[in-house]
């Protein structure tokens, strides 16, 4: 299949890939460009989205034996406690554990979160693209130091061809249809996380109403 067919097609439940990188305690405690408590709902959002789909994931952590600290537990406790870790690169992509984890899934599209967003999400993100992949970089569960930072890595990731995105819009595209078989899990799932759950909670109680 030719990149640019990969480029065009939608998310699916089939056709990807969730990347978690670095969300690791010690560098979780330096994002400043979120709320820490609306991080934290976008990362359970995220991970609980790709469990309710089945997405296949991989999560990785830098040195987690060093100051970097172990992955967060939330990660651990929606996805399971496989975790590559690396030793020593940065780039998460020049780990050939990582980015075999990821081809061996035989999926072209990666939504790939990270912290910090300008390092641990930026430099994979890029290097996936340069290697044929369609990057979803979820940006509201990655996080930095402030928001200056974030916004020149945008930049960045959007010069070379990474699609930057939010856990919601992910989870919209993979569902596609209310009236799909994930439709309403997935709408809980964004009830759960979001202020969405005003609405959600209000179309349950009409639909009990009226039974």
């Amino acid at each position: 299949m030719s990149t640019d067919k990969i480029y065009a097609e939608r998310l699916t439940a089939d056709n990807s890939v969730l990347a978690m990188i670095d969300h690791q305690t010690g560098l979780m405690v330096s994002c400043r460009d979120y709320d820490p408590h609306l991080l934290k709902a976008n990362i359970r959002g995220l991970c609980t989205l790709a469990k309710t789909v089945s997405l296949p994931t991989v999560i990785t952590a830098s040195m987690p034996q060093g100051p970097n600290g172990p992955i967060m537990p939330d990660i651990l406790e929606i996805l399971g406690d496989d975790v590559i870790e690396r030793p020593g690169e940065i780039n998460a992509w020049d780990n050939p554990e990582f980015k075999s984890a990821i081809e061996k899934t035989g999926r072209k599209k990666i939504i790939m979160a990270g912290v910090v967003t300008d390092v641990c999400l930026l430099f994979p993100a890029i290097s996936a693209v340069a290697d044929g992949y369609d990057v979803y970089a979820v940006i509201d569960a990655s996080g930095t130091w402030n928001k200056s930072v974030q916004e020149i890595s945008l930049h960045r990731m959007t010069q070379a061809g990474v699609k930057v995105s939010t856990w919601a819009s992910v989870l919209a595209e993979l569902m596609n249809d209310w009236r799909s078989e994930k439709g309403m899990e997935l709408g809980g799932v964004l009830g759960e996380h979001t202020s969405y759950r005003w609405v959600y909670d209000s179309f349950l109680a009409a639909s009990q109403n009226s039974k």
